[in-house]
């Protein structure tokens, strides 16, 4: 492994594990505030990130991605939350489930602005918050995307009748077997590749807007 896959190991990585931490703690105080303490009584409304990594989807696959120079992408443990602790457990939780995006929407536009300031100096610490803006941006788009396990099936969950919710949710069961299939199986097999069609269009617009906030 030479200095340049370390470097974009660095560039990429430290930043993608920080916008996945602050992204389900945001789901953890959403819904510790709404009345279900259960991430916090399993101690997971913390920033330490080693609360929250997934073996796989926090190292493993953002090493492998970042070596072969691919997009970043990845996820944490989910933070617990249990619906029925909720007050209103039907517009709750989808609140709880839009925190999480927005969290990162947040953390993108904080960046873009800290970066515009010119007060950072260091060519590395700027293309590390560059990086930070493009990763939060995607997890956040990519997170509502309207299919489990993402956040935006809550949002589905709780505006469909009760009826049509509870299978709709029980989807979230085969959550691997979606995420895979729309990353790999459909683009590989059938050349259908959401991530572009959906996510890739809104991504590169906000991208140039906090490009113009950041200066860069």
């Amino acid at each position: 492994m030479n200095d340049n896959i370390l470097y974009q190991i660095a560039l990429w990585l430290l930043p993608l594990v920080f916008a996945i931490v602050f992204h389900e703690v945001a789901h953890g105080w959403t819904a510790y505030a709404f009345g279900d303490p259960t991430a916090k009584e399993e101690r997971r409304l913390s920033l330490n990130p080693l609360r929250h990594v997934d073996p796989i989807g926090t190292i493993a696959l953002p090493l492998i991605l970042a070596v072969t120079h691919a997009p970043i992408f990845g996820w944490a443990k989910p933070v617990p939350v249990r619906a029925e602790r909720l007050r209103n457990p039907r517009v709750q939780m989808m609140l709880v489930g839009l925190a999480g995006p927005a969290m990162n929407f947040l953390l993108a536009v904080l960046s873009a602005l800290l970066l515009g300031l010119g007060v950072i100096t260091s060519d590395f610490l700027q293309q590390m918050l560059a990086s930070f803006i493009a990763v939060n941006l995607f997890l956040g788009l990519f997170n509502l995307l309207p299919i489990p396990p993402f956040d935006g099936s809550h949002v589905v969950a709780g505006l469909l009748p009760e009826r049509l919710a509870e299978p709709y949710r029980h989807l979230g069961r085969w959550s691997m077997l979606i995420f895979f299939t729309l990353l790999l199986i459909l683009p590989a097999v059938f050349k259908v590749n959401i991530v572009s069609a959906v996510v890739m269009p809104p991504f590169m617009a906000l991208l140039r807007l906090l490009g113009v906030v950041a200066g860069i």
